[in-house]
Parts: C-alpha cells; structure tokens; sequence
C-alpha cells in the first residue's frame, strides 16, 4: 500500500505548525521540554496523531501529557490557521516510546555482553570432558 503524498505534505506542515508553536511556548507551566517526533495522517486529512516525548521524569512527562491535552483545542485552531485545507483535522497527541524502547534494548545488550563474557571466561579454563581428542581414530595395520 502505497502512502498518500498529501497527506505526507499535510503532516509534515502540522510537525511544523506544532514545533513552532511549542517552541513559543505555551502558558501552561506543567509543559516540559517536548519534542515532537513524528505526525501521521489519515488519507482523508481527517485525523492527525502526533507523536511526542518528554525529557523528563515520570511526573514531568504526566504533567506535559495534561498540558498537551489541555491544549490541543488551542493547538489545533493554530493548525487549522496555517493550513490551506477546507476542514481541519482532529489532533492527538501520543506519547511516544522510543526513549523507552532505547533503554530497554540497551540493558538487553549490556547483558547480553555480560553474558557472552562470562561465557568466554568459562571456555578458558574449560577442561576436556574425555580425551582432547573424542574421535575414533582407524587401526593401523601391522606388517606381521
């Protein structure tokens, strides 16, 4: 399925619509520092789900999610201004995982390094269970 390039178009001038305005700041005093990642679109221009992360503790990022849902009435007549469209689609916003997705791929690598030194630790001072040499080797036919 191939994506409409109009939409595209739209969503990358709501991810700007939304930035700037963001980064005018809005008055609400729980908005932390937000940075919007991705905006996508439906194909009939109706929906806009923007996605965002918070840097931040846990209570920073409930305290922006509120302020960005208080906001998003105010945040969308400001799109609906900078459009050139004859309706103005609805808005969500969406906390995004990637930052979450990052830290929990890097501890799965720290152990996994952590693992695979053990494991090479193990090997070197590994002893043979057998002979160092478990193959059969063929008799050796005597000249008598």
């Amino acid at each position: 399925m191939s994506e409409n390039p109009r939409a595209r178009k739209v969503a990358d001038r709501i991810h700007e619509v939304i930035a700037t305005r963001l980064e005018r700041g809005l008055r609400d005093p729980r908005l932390g520092f937000v940075t919007i990642t991705e905006v996508r679109v439906t194909g009939d221009l109706q929906h806009a789900s923007i996605f965002y992360t918070v840097y931040g503790t846990d209570e920073e990022r409930a305290d922006s999610a509120a302020a960005l849902k208080a906001a998003t009435g105010m945040l969308r007549t400001e799109v609906g201004k900078n459009l050139n469209t004859r309706l103005t689609p609805t808005i969500e916003f969406i906390a995004d995982g990637v930052p979450e997705n990052a830290a929990a791929i890097e501890n799965l690598l720290r152990e996994a390094r952590e693992r695979d030194a053990q494991t090479e630790a193990e090997a070197r001072s590994a002893q043979y269970a057998g002979d160092e040499d478990p193959y059969v080797k063929p008799r050796e036919a005597d000249d008598e």
